[in-house]
């Protein structure tokens, strides 16, 4: 049995505010956000395979991407065209290791060897990690912390 997409996604949980849309000169109120999977394939009439294009033409964590191409060119280039290797051949060299690339969002490498073991957050550990290794904001992890302890996971 192949490995299937995450079927949900809960968007800005932590968020709280608003945020600037600069095309409106306006803002909108940040609240949590369900995104599942397949209304998001369906509203924009592309397979998962086509939504890691879209992710690889744009760049992910694992490719740069194709300068000036955004979201909205991705989405129709892999509309128009299917699949990076239809594509016209100045873009396709741009997406070296396509394979490779590819195959990590749709074949990732799994291990089912690990138990999940629930206790208190490493605290000291978190923030060597993301602080010190990871080079994210002390006094914003500390803050995330502090909304962890008041409304603990776990009970």
């Amino acid at each position: 049995m192949g490995l299937q997409a995450t079927p949900r996604l809960l968007r800005f949980l932590t968020l709280s505010g608003r945020e600037f849309l600069p095309s409106t000169a306006s803002f909108r109120a940040i609240e949590p956000e369900l995104i599942t999977t397949e209304t998001l394939l369906s509203a924009h009439e592309i397979s998962r395979e086509q939504l890691v294009d879209l992710a690889i033409l744009v760049g992910t964590d694992f490719n740069s991407g194709i300068k000036g191409v955004g979201p909205k060119k991705a989405l129709k280039l892999v509309r128009q065209y299917g699949r990076i290797e239809s594509m016209p051949e100045d873009l396709r060299v741009q997406v070296p290791e396509l394979d490779e690339v590819r195959r990590i969002y749709l074949e990732p490498r799994v291990s089912t060897d690990y138990a999940v073991h629930f206790g208190e957050p490493d605290e000291a550990g978190v923030l060597q990690f993301l602080c010190d290794e990871r080079a994210f904001g002390r006094e914003r992890v500390q803050a995330a912390l502090e909304r962890m302890r008041q409304r603990p996971l776990f009970e």
